[in-house]
């Protein structure tokens, strides 16, 4: 909670304490003034002063709960202690302000009668001071509970980006690694070609470095991207026909999380067997009004010998990440059928 709104919380708290004095003062000087004699004149002086008075209890209850009594005892449920400590402030702050009201009004307090009405009064204003210590533990747990809410948002926030970074960092080595071999070996066959390849994975280690620090970037810059992904992929293969990508419909009015298509499709690639025959992998991306259709699929062995369905990343961490971004608003399928590893993703632009 910010501290803006806690000190005005507190503003507001006594305003309306002394707007209640102010009140109380007007109601009983207006009652008590056409009923007294002459004689009888200081006793508006007398409840003016006492009203005034009870700022003391009050305020000492309020804080020495409020600063120390909450954190102290009730943070940790030591309950008594809590108890004992609230009545002995109290007393304490209702002794004060009676000796202090009994000094203003008579300055004796040595007889009898004026030691039974400073008892009467230390007990008067030590209740006060109760109820002002108990409003104050209602205050600052209210403070602390809605602390707590902002702060569990903040992880959670804060776990999303780490696990942002996780995907970058377990996709950008592996990636890079092979296209660096790949070029390196291009090189010598036909430096012009290897040249633009070259050029693709600077943009996209621009757009990596760059464009993915925003919540949100527009749907065609993650396609460029990920058409520019899938030419480095094609050097590792003599067979044009291994891969179909495709897009359909209108990207210009979608925008979504940066990369959130890629790990399948880097999983696919990772996985995908038998580079020789045609359409080992299909990805097709459909752009609607009110839903984004994302389809993958790769061949895999009829007995792979790693059977982790998305390698390194993990499906749990893609649905995860899926759960925080889009919630509500995402439904995904992934499975094996006849060989072939699906995936379809869908993205739709309201809660389905």
């Amino acid at each position: 909670m910010k501290k803006s709104f806690v000190i005005a919380l507190h503003v507001g708290y006594w305003l309306l304490y002394l707007l209640l004095l102010f009140t109380i003062i007007m109601f009983i000087e207006a009652g008590a003034m056409s009923r007294l004699s002459e004689n009888q004149q200081h006793i508006p002086a007398f409840v003016r002063s006492m009203t005034f008075i009870t700022i003391i209890p009050g305020a000492a209850g309020f804080y020495a709960s409020y600063i120390f009594l909450f954190n102290r005892f009730l943070a940790k449920k030591k309950m008594i202690a809590l108890v004992i400590s609230m009545i002995t402030v109290a007393l304490a702050a209702g002794f004060i302000s009676a000796l202090l009201l009994r000094l203003l009004s008579s300055g004796n307090i040595f007889d009898a009668d004026a030691f039974k009405l400073l008892l009467v009064m230390t007990i008067f204003m030590a209740m006060l001071a109760l109820i002002h210590s108990i409003i104050a533990l209602v205050i600052k747990g209210f403070i602390n509970w809605y602390a707590d809410i902002k702060l569990k948002e903040a992880l959670q926030q804060k776990n999303f980006e780490t696990e942002l970074a996780l995907v970058k960092s377990q996709l950008n080595p592996h990636f890079l690694f092979n296209s660096i071999n790949n070029i390196d070996v291009l090189i010598k066959k036909d430096a012009d070609k290897a040249s633009l390849y070259l050029n693709k994975l600077s943009d996209i280690m621009r757009f990596m470095l760059y464009e993915t620090k925003t919540e949100k970037i527009p749907l065609a810059q993650e396609l460029s991207y990920i058409e520019k992904y899938i030419e480095l992929q094609k050097i590792r293969t003599a067979n044009d026909n291994f891969i179909s990508y495709s897009t359909a419909g209108n990207p210009g009015n979608w925008t979504i999380a940066p990369m959130l298509f890629i790990p399948f499709i880097e999983n696919a690639f990772k996985h995908a067997a038998n580079k020789k025959v045609n359409n080992g992998i299909v990805i097709l991306i459909k752009c609607g009004a009110d839903a984004l259709h994302f389809y993958c699929e790769n061949l895999v062995a009829e007995n792979p010998l790693n059977n982790k369905e998305t390698g390194g990343l993990g499906i749990e961490l893609l649905k995860k990440r899926l759960t925080l971004l889009y919630p509500g608003k995402h439904h995904l399928t992934t499975g094996k059928e006849n060989n072939m590893y699906k995936v379809q993703l869908t993205i739709y632009a309201h809660e389905d």
